[in-house]
């Protein structure tokens, strides 16, 4: 355990150093970007480590992994964050634990969302996930709604109970106009976001950027970077 609490102190410090120099680089002050820890696929005593260390944002992607992790760290003051692509029939469980979900990308999932999170009497944040790969209309291959999609889905979120709009956030495109080009591809989310802001003034989240391009991240403007690799280590394969 001690062993892993100091590899894990020390890639979070790394973490720090990143944040804090792209920071400085951008002008902006370095409370102005919080770092959120993707935990998923590691287990519950890795959350309790980094609690210990001072993380205070975690997200999780699978609910299957999600929910036993959350009720086994529920004595611990973190705020969780589901960024993976959410079914419906997930939902309910995800509202349990989950303070942010940050890939909302239809309306039947607002729909949802909305209905379990009254039931649960909880008030959930919610992220609409941009596909900067989709052009104008459909979906992109990891999730997200095409920028032309977002308004509608905004508004929705927005007069829906039990929810709250909190921003945006997208996921660095693998193919289309913006694969390779991190750096434009969150500052067309940041204008996206501008845009977001002129119609609901407080959804002032913009999650982007992970471990490889946190930077680009910073550098365009987000508030949140989502980083796993970087602070837990190599992934486990998946079964």
């Amino acid at each position: 355990m001690t062993d892993r609490k100091d590899e894990l102190a020390g890639n979070l410090a790394k973490v720090e150093e990143r944040i804090a120099a792209a920071c400085a680089a951008a002008g902006r002050p370095r409370e102005d970007v919080t770092l959120i820890v993707v935990t998923k696929t590691y287990p519950a005593e890795d959350v309790r480590i980094l609690a210990e260390l001072g993380v205070r944002h975690v997200a999780e992607n699978r609910d299957q992994d999600a929910a036993p992790k959350a009720a086994a760290c529920a004595d611990l003051p973190l705020t969780w964050h589901f960024v993976g692509q959410l079914q419906t029939n997930k939902v309910r469980s995800v509202v349990g634990y989950a303070h942010h979900v940050q890939s909302i990308d239809r309306s039947k999932l607002v729909t949802v969302l909305s209905r379990e999170a009254v039931r649960a009497g909880r008030e959930v944040g919610c992220l609409i996930q941009v596909a900067l790969d989709a052009g104008e209309s459909g979906r992109g291959e990891r999730g997200g709604v095409a920028p032309g999609g977002i308004e509608e889905l905004a508004d929705l979120v927005a007069r829906s109970p039990g929810l709250r709009l909190d921003g945006l956030m997208t996921v660095a495109p693998l193919t289309g106009e913006y694969a390779g080009r991190q750096r434009a591809a969150f500052e067309r989310l940041m204008d996206l976001s501008t845009d977001l802001r002129r119609a609901h003034p407080a959804a002032n989240m913009v999650s982007a950027g992970m471990s490889a391009d946190l930077e680009q991240a910073v550098a365009a403007g987000a508030t949140h970077v989502r980083v796993g690799t970087a602070v837990l280590g190599v992934r486990p394969r998946l079964g």
